[in-house]
């Protein structure tokens, strides 16, 4: 690492410090219902809609309904986003009003499984992108579908963790809150402000905002080029702050100048990325009346990045394995997949923070970083997202770890575990163990599946040599391709590992089924834990009770969540980036 490379790792949770103790305040005032600076703006808004949806807010919901309000609430935006797409050719401000360079395919609907693939990806706030943005989806489709739907997922993620907070909050009830109006205020409250200030501040540092038709102009070579338009600092606001979009307005994502045009944009970026994420734990203290463990829980996150980035720095700066390095290498490091405008040090801290916090947005082409680089990549979306994570659903997934972690510790010295006062008992942990197999698991046999199907094709869904056809390379890179977008689909994260076509009726199927899974095998199980909890009284703390807080218990829920995540992934990581290091530290190469 060089000392750019650090400085800007120490900036960066310098940042996220200050944020997550300002913004944390501020979202705790809003779980507990309290009146915050914005009131006198918001609350006539959230009234409005109160009203309009005939929503009592007096009403509480048991963790069953709260879940099925959720349910429903995903299913509904899947609904209305997928007419949406399929209807796009019969709309204005579609592709080919603006003189779009799309394929042959001319005004045609979106074909079904790819409309499929787009409305799951953003209602599960994965934003998985398989085709290029700007010549696929409209200025309408982006708007009312794309943005749309980033705000609702993000505000339903945020829902179930302030659900989940209250349980260790109360005690002695069945009630949850209501899951309507935790949605309109999560809207409210936190996101509409929030990305109105991020949009524009982008705005001003030179991101696009318009809706003008694609310019084409002659270059030097007098051959014709494309520019794109768009209302892209709008959108790209909440893809940040949403912490669950891969997607980018443009194929290129946040590599491309229009959507991330310098150096400062691009650590705007990332504190975006992991603004709500980290707030979410300081809230989580603050409403449990135990901020030591929220700052634990945010030390813990904080480690895991920083020794995650600091890893890709390093090893894109090493000698390239199997052979020596040019004079550019040398002074530049391995800048193949990255802009220079951002260099090595920027991009590997961006990839670690798009894969950490289950944004997915991209600087640069995961698939050219050296294989242990793709390998901290893959542990961070394999860990189920919990280092930060999604806007709410970080925080869920840490709880989880969290009751796994002080299971284990009263196994260890024979006590029955405790969490924030509340007894860990069976039924807690099988909900845990569900939603952790229940996420590994299609990562796991979808990228067996995919493989096994190459030799077994299946018609439409699988035409002969589809698999192995939409992969750039093969051997370890190519499971590693595989691999990279299972994990990436079912972490809810959107990023992909680049040389893999996934436009294709099978990858759209099974990626769209990984995204469900993903989303609500988290979803679902935690709000069933969190309606066991909140009907427990709290014990009292004695001197046999495990601090959940400090350096012990943060060194032993890192340790936990570095065991469940390699006994799970280990022999697959083994076949792909530990492979592919070994075979260039020999100086080999695959076919």
């Amino acid at each position: 690492m060089t000392v750019i490379g650090l400085g800007q790792i120490l900036l960066l949770l310098a940042v996220l410090l200050l944020i997550a103790k300002l913004l944390g305040s501020y979202i705790a005032s809003v779980v507990l219902g309290r009146r915050t600076p914005l009131a006198k703006l918001i609350l006539p808004v959230e009234r409005f809609a109160y009203r309009a949806c005939r929503i009592d807010p007096a009403v509480e919901q048991t963790w069953t309904s709260y879940a099925g309000s959720c349910i429903a609430f995903g299913l509904i935006n899947f609904i209305a986003c997928y007419a949406l797409l399929r209807l796009q050719h019969l709309l204005p401000l579609n592709p080919e009003h603006f003189g779009t360079p799309r394929a042959p395919s001319g005004s045609t609907p979106l074909t079904p499984d790819l409309a499929f693939n787009i409305a799951v990806s953003f209602m599960t706030n994965t934003s998985w992108q398989s085709y290029p943005g700007e010549m696929t989806l409209g200025y309408l489709s982006q708007m009312l579908g794309i943005a749309v739907q980033s705000f609702t997922s993000t505000a339903a993620s945020i829902a179930v963790a302030i659900a989940v907070i209250r349980a260790f909050a109360r005690e002695g009830t069945r009630g949850l809150g209501n899951f309507w109006v935790d949605i309109t205020r999560a809207t409210v409250h936190i996101l509409l402000p929030m990305s109105v200030i991020a949009g524009l501040l982008l705005c001003s540092m030179g991101v696009i905002q318009n809706l003008r038709p694609y310019e084409r102009i002659a270059t030097l070579e007098a051959n014709a080029q494309t520019l794109p338009g768009g209302p892209v600092a709008s959108q790209e606001a909440i893809k940040l702050l949403s912490a669950g979009e891969g997607g980018g307005f443009f194929n290129a994502n946040s590599a491309h100048p229009f959507e991330n045009p310098t150096p400062i944009t691009n650590f705007l970026a990332m504190v975006l990325m992991l603004a709500i994420p980290a707030a979410m734990t300081y809230a989580f203290g603050h409403v449990v009346g135990n901020r030591r463990h929220g700052w634990t829980l945010f030390t813990v996150m904080a480690i895991f990045l920083s020794a995650g980035a600091c890893l890709i720095g390093w090893n894109e700066r090493n000698p390239a394995a199997g052979g020596k390095r040019s004079e550019i290498e040398l002074r530049n490091g391995n800048m193949e997949g990255k802009e220079i405008r951002f260099g090595v040090d920027a991009s590997t801290l961006f990839s670690a923070v798009s894969t950490a916090s289950a944004d997915g947005a991209m600087n640069s082409t995961h698939g050219s970083f050296r294989p242990l680089g793709g390998l901290v990549q893959m542990f961070n979306l394999t860990t189920g997202e919990l280092i930060f994570g999604g806007a709410g659903t970080g925080l869920v997934s840490m709880i989880l770890m969290v009751v796994l972690t002080v299971f284990i510790a009263g196994l260890m010295v024979g006590r029955s575990p405790e969490y924030l006062g509340k007894k860990i008992e069976a039924k807690e942990i099988k909900m845990v163990m569900i939603s952790h197999i229940g996420t590994a698991t299609p990562v796991l046999i979808l990228t067996g599946a995919s493989l096994l199907m190459n030799f077994h094709p299946g018609g439409y869904w699988n035409p002969p040599g589809a698999i192995t056809a939409n992969l750039a390379n093969h051997g370890p890179h190519g499971f590693s391709e595989l691999l990279y977008a299972t994990a990436s689909a079912t972490a809810n994260n959107g990023s992909a590992f680049a040389g893999i076509n996934a436009n294709t009726p099978w990858f759209n199927f099974t990626l769209g089924l990984a995204m469900l899974i993903g989303r609500f095998m988290v979803i679902v199980p935690a709000l069933a834990l969190a309606g066991s909890l909140v009907h427990k009284k709290r014990m009292a703390v004695t001197s046999g009770t495990l601090p959940t807080h400090g350096l012990l218990f943060g060194g032993l829920l890192s340790v936990a969540i570095v065991l469940v995540t390699a006994l799970t992934f280990f022999p697959a990581f083994s076949l792909g980036p530990v492979a592919e290091h070994f075979v260039m530290r020999s100086g080999g190469l695959f076919p």
